[in-house]
């Protein structure tokens, strides 16, 4: 089959799409004909070396969507035919918070395509807990610009940081794949939402997303903005992936008693902190990593019907893997990259959804 990989860490020049083995079916394994695969900044960190997968070559992406081809003997929920969606994390499954319910807390928690092969490749070999189904209205190209972001997003606001009606909302980087997930969750909840993004074009579309307030972090101070709006008081939840650009003032735009939760830095992992924000105001601090199957489920239902939509910056045939994390790593654009088989590519057998799908 044909796979995008890399055989060492490095920048974008070591991104080769070439054969490779066939993957080997699990007997709770489904082996799917990936249409589409789609790209986190996950995608470039790996790529770099953080974390590393350890084995080469190795086959990138978390994100796709495909055609069930082949199922193991002990597949019982998908069969040949079906349309799925990956659904990228594993955990133990025998810890106590895999008992409880709750995999993302488990010490051994990884993503497919950041710590285990990936499905950006012709085929997949992929466990039956890993797939959901995807409608038959739901555009393959669609379905692979979904799952991780939106399940992030989704465990940050509604199970962590519990957003409800009429609270004020600061999402930075409204323009990247979860802060796009994350405007539109907060104003589903009914919450007033500010954004930020380095464009008036990109905040043209997080206005689309449903944000009231529009930032521009280059030309106007977020802190100075929100507090402005709001008569001194700041916002009741923060999110922020961006970290040591943005937590300072992160935690001086919070209002008393307010939540900020993080699930990524994509700017430094180590920023300076003023404790004393954090006990004066009493803020919660909170992490956040992906999701539960449950929290999955509620928030692909809402992608399913419509009430969110995946935001699409550009589809690529695979070949072109290079030119999508140059696009990721460069902040280029709105939304989600994805990058479907050269094949299927060049023959327009895939919907081009470029834009709001």
């Amino acid at each position: 089959m044909k796979a995008v990989y890399y055989e060492e860490h490095g920048d974008t020049d070591v991104i080769q799409y070439d054969e490779l083995p066939d993957p080997e079916v699990g007997r709770d394994e489904c082996l799917v004909e990936m249409k589409a695969g789609g790209l986190n900044h996950l995608d470039v960190w790996t790529r770099r070396g953080m974390p590393s997968p350890g084995e080469f070559p190795h086959i990138p992406g978390s994100d796709g969507a495909g055609v069930v081809q082949e199922v193991g003997e002990d597949v019982t929920r998908f069969e040949a035919g079906d349309r799925v969606a990956v659904a990228p994390a594993t955990s133990c499954g025998t810890c106590e918070f895999c008992r409880d319910g709750d995999r993302s807390l488990c010490e051994n928690f990884m993503l497919i395509g950041e710590h285990t092969t990936g499905v950006h490749s012709e085929y997949s070999a992929l466990a039956e807990d890993n797939l959901v189904p995807i409608p038959d209205d739901v555009s393959f190209v669609r379905a692979a610009a979904a799952p991780l972001v939106f399940q992030t997003a989704w465990r940050m606001l509604t199970t962590r940081a519990e957003v409800t009606q009429g609270e004020n909302v600061l999402v930075h980087g409204a323009s990247g794949g979860v802060g796009h997930a994350a405007v539109q969750i907060a104003a589903n909840a009914g919450a007033e939402v500010w954004a930020t993004a380095s464009s008036d074009a990109k905040l043209e579309l997080a206005a689309e997303c449903g944000a009231d307030h529009l930032i521009n972090y280059d030309e106007e101070d977020f802190v100075h903005a929100i507090k402005g709006d709001t008569d001194g008081r700041g916002a009741d939840v923060v999110v922020d992936h961006i970290g040591a650009a943005t937590w300072q003032d992160s935690i001086k735009a919070c209002t008393q008693g307010a939540r900020l939760v993080t699930c990524g830095a994509t700017t430094g992992p180590n920023p300076e902190t003023d404790i004393t924000q954090i006990f004066w105001k009493q803020l919660d601090i909170m992490g956040s990593t992906m999701g539960t199957p449950g929290e999955m489920d509620d928030v692909l239902s809402l992608v399913w019907d419509g009430t969110l939509t995946p935001y699409v910056r550009d589809v690529l045939p695979m070949s072109e893997t290079d030119r999508a994390h140059e696009m990721l790593q460069d902040r280029e654009g709105f939304g989600s990259v994805v990058v479907v088989p050269d094949d299927e590519y060049e023959a327009g057998a895939y919907e081009d959804v470029t834009g709001n799908v």
